[in-house]
């Protein structure tokens, strides 16, 4: 059964930069589309970026497009979410997930709240504060 972990969670200032990880185990990596969900405090679900599993098609949340970036190592079974000049509005506790799609990239927080992803992580806090 796939397992995700993520990990790279921490403080940064407004402007700085972070790197996520997020490792699998007990599957390869390689045959999963890979995204990443992000819920702030009080509010609900967002999701972020995604890969997809061959063609490496990458899908963001127009809200981090040309601020973060998504890649994959499939050989490490792990997938990244570079994050540059982060925003406070960043700050939440962000979570990857599996599935066979990256669609879901695109509903909205009140779809999306209800979405079923194949597996998904216990996820890692980011802090944008000054």
């Amino acid at each position: 059964q796939l397992q995700l972990a993520e990990s790279g969670g921490g403080l940064v200032q407004p402007g700085g930069s972070l790197t996520l990880s997020c490792t699998a185990s007990g599957y390869a990596l390689e045959n999963y589309a890979i995204g990443w969900i992000r819920q702030a405090p009080g509010k609900e679900r967002e999701g972020v970026s995604c890969i997809m599993s061959r063609g490496g098609n990458t899908n963001y949340t127009d809200s981090v497009k040309g601020r973060f970036t998504i890649s994959r190592d499939n050989a490490k079974n792990t997938v990244y979410l570079q994050m540059n000049s982060l925003k406070s509005e960043d700050t939440a506790v962000y979570y990857c997930a599996a599935d066979r799609y990256c669609s879901w990239v695109g509903l909205s927080p009140g779809a999306l709240k209800w979405y079923g992803w194949d597996s998904w992580g216990k996820g890692t806090t980011v802090t944008v504060s000054s």
